[in-house]
């Protein structure tokens, strides 16, 4: 079995999420090739699109969201992400059961025994039909009904057992809102699938993630018993095996490039599914820099070098960059290239711009700050 180093890893999953080399591509094309992207931070998917598909403009996702083609909503790992409606109708049932076991497990779901689920779901259903609701506003309506029971828990019963969608104006390109609430039937006037395809999941989480093992698929999705059916998959997989001998799976054409590929240095935002995907990710980052996701990281040499925020300030904007090591001068002459691009696609409308290098701050401090 043919073994692939880190750097070849590196390069194949660079190769597939187009940050190689930036793609000609609709914006619902990257998304449906990406599967799902982290959007937990509204205006993340936006720079993640910015930085693979070429002359992207936010406007596009924007009017995407909008005219209900790409929602946002809870699925890989019951987080929260963007996906096009299509992708939303056939894999999202994939996802129910085991949102159905975490919710049993919570203690709002403990909170809730002896209530018949069927009852409150037609119930908080009649009630984002009318309108889409906060889960204060859906939780406070429900209470009114069962007066006995926390209003908190009965808002997130519904979370956890029915398929919904977060509505704009949230997650529009500069503005902000509320996170409100309807099903994902109502908003998209279409059933989702009765027979979603668990073997289709993860075809196409290899065409953009792998070479991966099944614990990977397993991170990324968390969806457990996965090994049945890729094993069913085999036949039509090829496999390899990384440097400490774990199996990896790919698709028969899915692209390997040379593992010394230059990587031109490229700024991902918050949460990115690059740095996310994997049970092992040290293929993108180095594990002592692990708890940093929860920022917006930056590449070089196709690895995650340190962090990047832009600071807003009443003169202008200022891209921060903090490296966790010393760069080299044709790292950091093309990372501000790169930075003054990203500086124009997201602070486009600042009286002034700057850019700014500066050393990153112990490993400890970013543990803190994502444990808190």
């Amino acid at each position: 079995m043919k073994t692939l180093s880190k750097r070849a890893l590196n390069r194949a999953l660079l190769e597939r999420q187009h940050l190689l080399s930036r793609r000609k591509a609709s914006v619902s094309a990257e998304i449906e090739h990406l599967v799902a992207m982290q959007a937990q931070v509204p205006n993340s998917p936006y720079v993640g699109l910015w930085s693979r598909i070429d002359s992207f403009d936010a406007k596009r996702l924007s009017d995407l969201i909008s005219g209900r083609r790409a929602v946002r909503l809870g699925i890989l790992r019951n987080t929260l992400h963007l996906m096009t409606a299509r992708d939303t109708l056939s894999l999202r049932p994939l996802f129910q059961p085991l949102l159905e076991r975490q919710w049993r497990s919570t203690s709002f779901g403990r909170n809730l025994l002896g209530l018949d689920p069927g009852t409150l779901i037609d119930d908080a259903e009649r009630l984002m039909k009318a309108k889409p609701r906060t889960l204060a506003e859906l939780g406070a309506a429900l209470h009114e009904r069962w007066p006995d029971r926390d209003a908190t828990s009965l808002a997130y019963a519904i979370r956890y057992l029915v398929p919904l969608i977060q509505v704009p104006p949230r997650g529009l390109w500069g503005q902000s809102a509320q996170a409100t609430w309807t099903t994902a039937e109502l908003w998209l006037g279409q059933p989702l699938s009765a027979k979603p395809s668990l073997q289709r999941l993860i075809r196409r989480y290899l065409a953009a993630f792998g070479p991966a093992t099944i614990a990977d698929i397993g991170a990324w999705s968390g969806l457990g018993g996965l090994r049945p059916v890729v094993e069913k998959l085999r036949p039509k997989l090829r496999t390899f095996q990384d440097e400490r001998g774990r199996e990896l799976f790919d698709l028969v054409d899915g692209p390997l490039p040379d593992p010394e590929t230059p990587a031109p240095p490229r700024f991902l935002p918050e949460f990115d599914n690059l740095v996310l995907a994997h049970d092992d990710r040290t293929r993108v980052i180095a594990f002592e820099h692990r708890y940093v996701v929860a920022n917006g990281t930056f590449l070089v040499d196709g690895f995650v070098a340190g962090t990047w925020t832009i600071k807003r300030q009443k003169t202008g904007a200022t891209l921060v960059i903090s490296a966790f090591a010393p760069l080299r001068r044709a790292d950091r002459t093309g990372l501000a290239d790169e930075g003054e691009r990203l500086l124009t696609f997201a602070a486009g409308d600042a009286a002034g711009r700057d850019l700014r290098f500066e050393v990153a701050p112990p490993r400890s401090a970013w543990a803190s700050a994502v444990k808190s």
